[in-house]
């Protein structure tokens, strides 16, 4: 009787395709026969299997009944499952004690419970890619709707899907700290150990960070107009440089637009000439001096113009398993909509799923995550030369500063009309990186260099005057503490994410 409850639930498989939907009915018996046998039964397969994994409704009932009793230390067997559904009001639903005996006579050891289980496991996999199949073609004859939110939205059930049964075992204490040394031992050996993460390019952020971490959310908020996107392009083109792929999504400038910033910023070609497309014979030699160098950068750009967070997330995950992304740049957090997820939210609650969501995309791919954001109106109004921003200038939800392991502030004095800092000196070209919480470390303000020229960013102490990374003129680069920066770039192409779609509007 319960069985024909749960054939009729799934009756959409049938409808969609004209055939029963992928089930092992008998492994189900199985496993919860096992874990009414054995005592220890379900501490095997509790991260293997979740209710909604069985097919048939009643097994759900139980199973969710047993991990319940478990999770409250009580111990599981025929008569303390069949007391707990009695009291839920879900034993008759089951089929009562008769069905809860008959599972229970089924099996005589729980020795293949984890094998049973994985295949009950796939099953569910099956149905739940037939379900989103379903679901794809019906969104496909439904012209209301979007037809890229439908493909963000495959992709990121898809992902989801992989997430939920690819999840880790345990691991013992010996192989967390083989690991743990295995990592230690592989930076020890390498020319940048002074580093643990992807590098900045700068030294002293690099010295306070050890670079960005994998797993970390990283906010770079500024008032418009301070450059904040330059100063994550540079970041961008130092990392890449290294050897690390990035991937940059660009909301609100075009790929070609911040191409034309590389250009200027690797090249040292004053980025107002490049705009205008006014180059003269040395500012076009200067370009083709460089081109070798920012082709072979690993940068992969999107400038999707109102990407949703689901999009922009299964983006990454691709470009992570085909291009081995180390790091992903966001410009900027505010631009990102939330599709169907924020129809019925604020605003405020709208940023605040889009930055829980990039710190869990930071975590799921181990890289770090860099977003830009705007600051609030609040920083303009303070009195006199108190305009240095703090964490709560940050624009329209608390929930970044709490979502970020790291937040940082971009603040150019001369914006400001502010030409002479506390002591007197000339802010002329001066820049700070305010890094105002660092969870997993110190705070402190780095001092770079501005070039209003190239619109780059390079270390303040550098010992020169800036004029753009190397050129023939000077021979350095601020990239030397990576051992040669530009020089040492392996030979990878700078790519469009969107390349797969140059012949139609995606």
């Amino acid at each position: 009787m319960t069985k024909t409850v749960a054939m009729r639930e799934h009756s959409q498989f049938q409808h969609g395709t004209g055939r029963i939907p992928p089930q092992a009915v008998d492994l189900e018996e199985a496993v919860l026969g096992a874990i009414l046998l054995e005592k220890d039964a379900m501490m095997e397969i509790a991260d293997i299997l979740s209710p909604k994994m069985f097919y048939v409704e009643a097994n759900q009932l139980i199973f969710e009944q047993c991990a319940r009793l478990s999770l409250d230390g009580e111990p599981i067997d025929l008569l303390t499952v069949t007391a707990a559904l009695r009291t839920s009001g879900n034993l008759e639903k089951v089929g009562g004690a008769y069905y809860l005996t008959g599972l229970s006579d089924r099996v005589v050891s729980s020795a293949n419970i984890e094998y049973h289980a994985r295949i009950v496991a796939q099953k569910y996999v099956q149905r739940e890619l037939i379900r989103q199949s379903i679901q794809i073609i019906e969104a496909c004859y439904d012209d209301t709707e979007d037809v890229f939110e439908t493909m963000a939205a495959a992709d990121f059930s898809r992902d989801e899907l992989l997430t939920q049964i690819t999840s880790r075992k345990e691991a013992s204490n010996v192989e967390v700290v083989g690991e743990a040394l295995e990592d230690i031992r592989r930076y020890q050996q390498s020319p940048t150990k002074n580093l643990t993460g992807v590098p900045s390019g700068f030294t002293k952020l690099d010295e306070l960070t050890g670079g960005w971490q994998p797993s970390d959310l990283i906010i770079l908020a500024a008032r418009p107009a301070m450059g904040k996107t330059s100063n994550a392009l540079t970041m961008a083109i130092n990392a890449a440089s290294a050897g690390n792929p990035v991937a940059v999504f660009s909301l609100e400038m075009t790929s070609k637009q911040l191409a034309a910033k590389e250009i200027s910023i690797v090249s040292g070609v004053p980025f107002g000439r490049i705009r205008n497309k006014h180059l003269g014979p040395e500012d076009w030699a200067q370009v083709e001096h460089h081109m070798s160098t920012i082709s072979a950068l690993p940068i992969h750009w999107d400038d999707t113009a109102g990407i949703s967070i689901t999009e922009l997330c299964a983006k990454a995950k691709r470009l992570k398993r085909k291009e081995g992304i180390r790091m992903v740049i966001v410009d900027y957090l505010q631009l990102i909509t939330t599709g169907a997820r924020g129809k019925n939210g604020n605003r405020e609650q709208e940023v605040g799923f889009v930055s829980r969501t990039l710190k869990g995309l930071a975590k799921e791919l181990d890289i770090p995550v860099i977003a830009l954001s705007q600051l609030s109106r609040a920083v303009e109004s303070r009195p006199g030369n108190s305009k240095r921003p703090m964490l709560s200038d940050l624009r329209e939800s608390g929930s970044i500063e709490q979502d970020a392991d790291i937040v940082m502030f971009l603040y150019r004095p001369e914006y400001y009309d502010i030409h002479e800092d506390e002591s007197g000196l000339s802010t002329d070209g001066l820049a700070e990186i305010i890094v105002a919480k660092h969870r997993n470390g110190a705070c402190d303000d780095i001092q770079v260099r501005f070039d209003k020229n190239t619109t780059g960013f390079t270390d303040w102490d550098a010992g020169q005057s800036w004029d753009g990374f190397s050129s023939p003129s000077d021979g350095i680069t601020p990239n030397q503490q990576f051992d040669g920066g530009f020089g040492n770039v392996p030979t990878l192409r700078s790519s469009s994410m969107n390349d797969l779609n140059d012949d139609g509007p995606f």
